[in-house]
């Protein structure tokens, strides 16, 4: 790692920085709404996107500075158990076609901005609203954090902020300015800044893959020598090589059957998703979506190469930032380094829009100022996604970046407890809406309770994902055992109270709402007179 500041990567990092903070901005004209006091505007860009548009925003959305960092640092630190992403983004396409489309026609018909929102007017249950409200806040808030250790590591490598004895405020100094700036467009612009900057986001992810995966290979002998030497390290190791044990097997199929059911219960996916104008522009992306799987597993094998190149850090988040500079010439790590830093910048900006819609319409409105105006309600949208971003700011200055993996982790094994409420719902009310709030509560704090006792070399407590699962004894996914018990305690608990007749909620939707599309009769946004005639 160089002493100094690497100059001419960070003027390359800078230019894309500024580029995409004017674009952040100047997204505040585009497709600009006559009525922009609303959170269909703001928070949804008036679901006016199209295919392309839905595509780069969902994938800067997905994939994300933890794609760039963490995954291959996995893979770095731990073999082959690091690729779990790749099958799980595999898996989750197929799930998502069969009830993406359901959730958009009947948000688009209601009006719903949140999956709160759905889950309230499906069951009729403020109090199950709440709580996937509180937990889609909860799981976003390390999510974001983890995009700040992205930028964090970049910024590390090009020798910006000083060493480890420099004052707290000075090497901190550049990711509290970034932040800034993310907070200022993102506050100003709304989902247009992100659906924008995707755009040259996804570009660059693009380039510096395609270029990583020729030219490194060229300069380290092939990938026979690169696997060569990765099998080598585990097997010095103790690891076995590079495929899992048997026991490590089970942690493996359990960690991407859980997240592949989490991705899309997170509120940034859903916000990502309702944006969208047409039911048939999500039907389509399910289907070209997977094109970010094949540059998951490209990028994914740079963990061996950073291996293979003989690069040793001991923050493993460094790991492909340090051979990106080791490898690349100067210029073309800055490429790199900004396509990192753009890539944890988009996301980070839809999460917090998605956890500040949360907050306000399903908290601030259902419980404190329910006959809150629309331009009440993005004003405090507004100042909420400023508060998640300090919030989030917060936490990764103040943990360990070493285990910036398990901060995605643990917010997965959270917002996995909220599926049996929102997918359930989509195709059956069979499930009381008790029985889903007590099943969502065993749930989590299992989930809590057996992360918090995970220990790990660097972490006493909440130090990996994976714990004992019950009845069976293999090591599996925390997440996925406790969605298991969730979904148990869910249909018992439905049995027991549909016997004792305990009074249900009411339905405000009907079955064709669930297959509608923009343009049928009666399928428009019903929004107040306010905003009428401002969603498309």
């Amino acid at each position: 790692m160089n002493d100094g500041v690497n100059g001419v990567a960070l003027g390359v990092f800078i230019f894309f920085f500024v580029l995409v903070t004017a674009m952040g901005f100047l997204a505040a004209r585009w497709r600009r709404a006559a009525n922009e006091h609303s959170l269909d505007e703001w928070g949804l860009g008036g679901r006016s996107f199209g295919t392309w548009v839905t595509w780069f925003l969902l994938g800067g959305d997905l994939y994300t500075a933890y794609t760039f960092v963490a995954v291959p640092a996995a893979i770095y630190a731990a073999g082959a158990a690091g690729f779990f992403a790749v099958p799980y983004t595999i898996l989750v396409y197929p799930l998502i076609f069969t009830f993406l489309p359901r959730l958009w026609s009947v948000s688009h018909k209601h009006g719903y901005v949140t999956t709160s929102d759905f889950v309230r007017g499906r069951f009729g249950s403020k109090g199950l609203s709440l709580a996937v409200a509180v937990t889609g806040i909860l799981a976003t808030m390390p999510y974001i954090a983890l995009q700040l250790v992205g930028i964090q590591a970049v910024l590390d490598v090009m020798g910006v902020g000083g060493g480890e004895d420099t004052n707290w405020f000075i090497k901190d100094l550049p990711l509290l300015i970034a932040f800034g700036v993310l907070a200022a467009y993102t506050y100003s612009s709304g989902l247009r800044a992100p659906a924008l900057i995707a755009f040259v986001k996804d570009t660059l992810i693009y380039i510096v893959i395609a270029v990583a995966i020729i030219y490194i290979p060229i300069k380290l002998g092939g990938f026979d020598d690169i696997f060569a030497a990765a099998n080598d390290k585990f097997t010095a190791s103790g690891n076995g090589g590079l495929v899992p044990d048997h026991g490590g097997q089970w942690t493996y199929a359990t960690l991407a059957l859980g997240s592949a059911l989490a991705l899309f219960m997170y509120p940034h996916s859903i916000t990502a998703t309702l944006s969208s104008r047409s039911r048939e522009v999500i039907r389509r992306n399910t289907t070209i979506l997977p094109l970010y799987s094949l540059m998951l597993g490209l990028l994914a094998l740079l963990g061996f190469m950073a291996i293979a190149a003989g690069v040793k850090v001991e923050n493993g988040q460094l790991a492909i930032p340090q051979l990106f500079e080791n490898m690349f010439p100067d210029w073309f790590a800055g490429v790199a380094f900004a396509a990192i830093g753009i890539g944890a910048l988009v996301p980070a900006a839809i999460m917090s829009i998605a956890a500040a819609n949360l907050f306000t319409r399903n908290i601030y409105k259902d419980f404190i100022k329910p006959d809150a105006t629309p331009a009440q309600e993005t004003k405090v949208s507004k100042l909420v996604s400023l508060l998640v971003k300090v919030g989030a700011l917060i936490f990764v200055l103040g943990m360990d970046k070493t285990v910036a993996i398990n901060f995605q982790l643990l917010g997965g094994i959270w917002i996995l407890q909220t599926f049996p409420a929102l997918v359930g719902g989509l195709f059956t009310r069979w499930f009381h809406r008790w029985a889903l709030l007590g099943g969502w509560a065993v749930g989590m704090v299992y989930g809590t309770v057996a992360a918090y006792g995970v220990a790990s070399p660097t972490q006493k407590h909440f130090g990996g994902s994976s714990d004992e699962i019950p009845g069976i004894g293999e090591i599996g996914y925390i997440g996925l055992t406790a969605f298991v018990l969730n979904v148990l305690v869910t249909v018992v608990l439905t049995f027991v109270l549909r016997a004792v007749k305990a009074p249900d909620g009411v339905d405000e939707t009907k079955p064709g709402d669930y297959t509608a599309d923009a343009g049928d009769p009666g399928v428009e946004v019903e929004l107040p007179p306010a905003t009428a005639g401002t969603s498309h």
